[in-house]
């Protein structure tokens, strides 16, 4: 599990795209969105720069903040 720094992800549509660029990197990964903090938590086996790759390729600047197990 890790999570995703996107300081323009500002709407529940930013949410939505980002969210299909993840499940188009990994169907079976899991997310959840803070939109306040602007941030995704990602829970998948795949490695997070599969995920910071296809969120910028969506359009956004995706930014790894934390992996579980890391402060």
């Amino acid at each position: 599990m890790f999570e995703i720094a996107i300081n323009d992800m500002t709407c529940g549509h930013c949410a939505s795209v980002i969210a299909k660029a993840v499940k188009d990197t990994d169907a079976s990964a899991r997310c959840e969105f803070d939109l306040a903090a602007r941030k995704v938590t990602i829970a998948s086996a795949s490695p997070p720069d599969e995920f910071v790759a296809a969120i910028a390729e969506a359009g956004y600047t995706p930014v790894v903040a934390r992996q579980a197990g890391l402060p």
